[in-house]
């Protein structure tokens, strides 16, 4: 009794990756935004929550240099962190 194998089958189909998934840096364009996260989640025993702001840096290095999808901050969680809207001094409420 013969079993054979047969794998041509089934093909391959590329998808996009899921959310959350994005190229490597290879270029290291973002890794002193990196390097100073990851320094900071050292130094505060891997406490995230006190790394938000290096953390919020190191996205924006990744969208600014299409490492990543752009999404506007508070969509990714930084709402808390956000720098508040410059308001024209002269506009009246």
């Amino acid at each position: 009794m013969s079993t054979a194998m047969n794998f041509g089958s089934k093909s391959f189909r590329p998808r996009a990756p899921d959310k959350g998934s994005f190229p490597l840096d290879h270029f290291g364009e973002c890794k002193a935004f990196k390097d100073k996260f990851m320094r900071c989640l050292r130094d505060n025993s891997f406490d995230n929550s006190k790394c938000r702001l290096q953390s919020k840096d190191y996205l924006g290095c990744r969208m600014d240099n299409q490492l990543m999808a752009r999404e506007s901050m508070e969509r990714l969680g930084f709402k808390d962190v956000m720098d508040p809207p410059i308001q024209d001094k002269e506009a009246k409420p």
